[in-house]
């Protein structure tokens, strides 16, 4: 496998995190289609130092509009004394396949055509993200994996990494607001943000152009000539038309078409982070991930098909090879990913805990209540890794040491004020 930086990324127009981002270049990835990705690109990013034994690895996973870089979306957990501390472990985070933050995607250029795919990139699954960068933690020289940690997406891939590698090779892994699969639910929203993007005729079947415009854009409004109606001929009344209305009545009238066309607080939320989005992510690549969210199942080709969908017996199998006693995370008020999927994982994993982060901010609770979450994720690996924290790296240069930035990336924008 080859390391170099892939120009193909820099000139896609996207916002590339500035700063140590890395591209590992896989000559061929075969994906669970069947379809072989050549001169695959992943970006990742790395924290730390591998220390001799080569095994003081955590592996980061994004969410849906994340990227390799930790900084953007979970920045307080990172950093001296934090919950991802780069002064004992080696912290590693790469960009899932069909995202436009660096790896193979639909920004890519197809190197059989010298034209980016487009529409046309092969759909990849969770199971080809964990392949593609074990691939890249292999060529780095890793040996083992101390934590896998993820939410939502990334709580997808973390459950994977154990069910797609050598027993062993995974130690603890701490899946955060995600499921076994996704739910009936989760594929309706998704379904509908989809049908959102299809029915924009400047989508044109994901080839709009120039393919570097950001789809939803307004289009130009055309200035329309007013009609001209000919006259009505009415009755008479005997009712006298008044030449001006009265300046009670004009206020009165303003009162209540304000109350009747009220201007919502969470509508003008919405436009915001919807206009905020749309420059930063591509409608392919959209589409793509949430496919690729909407396909993830665990047992999927692991166990025989039951009819009975209720019996957690062929999960409860499935996840018997994990790790034992990972810690699993839920959001009280998720309306994505209910507490009750949480609760399932925490059932069927291996001697798992759950625990419950309080939050008023549904899914993105994840992205936003850092407190509670970094107690907990501290708490669990000094309690699996206290070998770890007795010895730690002085080189200030690989510590990069990073400020809290208000919020992070959320599935439906960046979760930030307005």
């Amino acid at each position: 496998m080859s390391f170099t930086r892939h120009p193909l990324a820099r000139e896609s127009g996207l916002k590339i995190s500035p700063g140590g981002q890395k591209f590992a270049v896989i000559p061929e990835l075969v994906l669970d289609s069947g379809e072989i990705l050549e001169s695959c690109p992943v970006a990742y990013k790395t924290w730390g130092r591998l220390n001799d034994t080569r095994d003081n690895v955590l592996v980061i996973c994004h969410a849906l509009t994340g990227s390799s870089d930790i900084s953007d979306w979970w920045s307080p957990l990172l950093g001296r004394g934090k919950a991802f501390d780069p002064a004992h472990f080696f912290i590693f985070c790469a960009n899932v396949l069909g995202s436009p933050y660096g790896s193979a995607s639909p920004l890519t250029i197809d190197p059989r055509t010298g034209m980016r795919y487009a529409s046309e990139f092969p759909q990849t699954t969770v199971r080809d993200d964990v392949r593609a960068h074990k691939y890249v933690l292999d060529a780095l020289g890793v040996r083992s994996v101390a934590a896998v940690i993820g939410g939502s997406m990334g709580g997808m891939t973390t459950l994977e990494w154990p069910l797609c590698t050598a027993p062993g090779y995974i130690r603890s892994i701490i899946p955060i607001a995600t499921a076994a699969d996704h739910s009936a639910w989760g594929i309706s929203w998704a379904e509908t943000q989809r049908q959102c993007i299809y029915s924009d005729p400047k989508f044109d079947d994901g080839y709009y152009e120039p393919f570097d415009s950001r789809f939803g854009r307004k289009p130009q409004r055309q200035k329309l000539r007013p009609v001209q109606e000919p006259p009505l001929d009415l009755p008479r009344t005997d009712v006298p038309t008044a030449a001006t209305t009265p300046v009670k009545e004009r206020s009165e009238r303003k009162s209540w078409t304000a109350r009747q066309n009220p201007s919502f607080s969470a509508q003008g939320y919405l436009h915001y982070q919807g206009q905020k989005f749309i420059q930063r992510f591509d409608a392919n690549c959209y589409l793509h991930i949430t496919n690729k969210m909407d396909a993830h199942d665990v047992t999927l080709g692991r166990v025989p098909a039951q009819e009975d969908n209720n019996d957690d017996s062929a999960l409860r199998q499935v996840l018997s090879i994990a790790p034992p006693g990972a810690l699993v995370v839920s959001v009280e008020t998720d309306a994505l990913f209910l507490p009750e999927q949480q609760e399932r994982l925490a059932a069927c994993l291996p001697d798992a805990t759950l625990a419950m982060l309080k939050s008023s901010d549904g899914h993105d609770g994840f992205l936003l209540e850092f407190e509670q979450l970094g107690t907990l994720i501290l708490g669990k690996l000094g309690k699996d890794f206290p070998h770890f924290y007795a010895s730690a790296t002085d080189d200030l240069g690989l510590l990069e040491e990073h400020t809290a930035q208000p919020g992070g990336a959320s599935l439906t924008g960046e979760v930030e004020a307005w």
